[in-house]
């Protein structure tokens, strides 16, 4: 990774840590409940999907100032907000049954499970209203952004991919469904942090958005692949997260069910999809493919 990549990278983490820090609430009625917002919210996240938002509206600026817009800093802690509430439901005993996150307890360890599931539920509210407080951009954008962070994290999203992961626990599924099952409860919401980064800088261009939309899909595919081969061949310490959960659960993965060597192939495929699918910019989209790079050598 190059320096200005880890620069970038940086930029957008601080950017977005400061944000969250701001927006989540301090003190109220519950304290017990605000502490497990903020204990796992600004616990230490990578923060890919902000950096993916930043990406995305570097695309529109010329290639800088990703950040610069206050539609694009909302969407930036939306999306971050909205991954972590899936973090902590997706680590509740009732899902995964995880106890470690980003190298620390769980939030249903850390608190309790009905604790857990209200800080996720308060979380995804939150970030919707994030994208509410956007007051410097066109009302029907405004509009585009809610309808696509919508779309893709409820039934037909991010919601659908983790009852197909449920579904297919202690089960035998072909390499479609666990494609399908990865587009939906990892791709889907990855493809969207790029299509609002645009979206929030002013692009309207249907050819600009589904181009980002399509580098989204794969990199998320990509993303999703280099966990399972992460979970197989590195450690807990350097994952933040127990190794081995997925065997521990009998789910299936990509290299359980195509091996290690196939499934190198197919993040090396998905990171030259995703590439493509960016042809059409210039200079302009650098840094999301700096993330792509970033995304399938992470973790080693």
């Amino acid at each position: 990774m190059t320096e200005s990549v880890q620069t970038f990278l940086e930029n957008c983490r601080d950017r977005t840590n400061l944000l969250l820090h701001n927006c989540l609430p301090v003190d109220g009625p519950n304290q017990r409940l605000i502490e497990a917002i903020r204990y796992a919210t600004l616990g230490n996240g990578k923060r890919i999907r902000p950096c993916l938002v930043y990406g995305g509206g570097a695309v529109v600026t010329g290639g800088s100032g990703g950040g610069s817009s206050e539609a694009t800093d909302k969407s930036a802690c939306a999306v971050e907000l909205i991954h972590t509430y899936s973090l902590i439901h997706d680590d509740l005993p009732a899902m995964d049954d995880d106890e470690l996150r980003r190298g620390q307890p769980t939030c249903h360890i850390k608190y309790d499970e009905a604790t857990a599931i209200l800080a996720g539920d308060a979380l995804q509210t939150l970030a919707f209203d994030q994208l509410g407080q956007i007051d410097k951009l066109a009302s029907a954008q405004v509009v585009l952004l809610f309808r696509t962070l919508i779309h893709a994290i409820g039934a037909q999203g991010m919601v659908l991919g983790q009852a197909m992961d449920m579904a297919a626990t202690d089960s035998l599924v072909d390499i479609a469904y666990l494609e399908t099952m990865h587009q939906h409860k990892t791709a889907d919401l990855i493809a969207a942090s790029v299509v609002m980064g645009a979206i929030s800088n002013g692009e309207t261009s249907e050819t600009v958005l589904c181009a980002l939309q399509d580098y989204g899909v794969h990199i998320g595919l990509a993303f999703q692949v280099r966990d399972d081969l992460l979970d197989e061949l590195s450690d807990t310490a350097t994952l933040g997260k127990q190794v081995g959960a997925d065997a521990r659960l009998h789910k299936a993965t990509y290299p359980s069910l195509l091996g290690l060597n196939r499934s190198k192939s197919l993040l090396d495929d998905a990171l030259k999809q995703s590439l493509k699918a960016l042809d059409i910019f210039g200079d302009e989209a650098r840094h999301l493919r700096d993330i792509a790079h970033y995304i399938v050598n992470r973790g080693f």
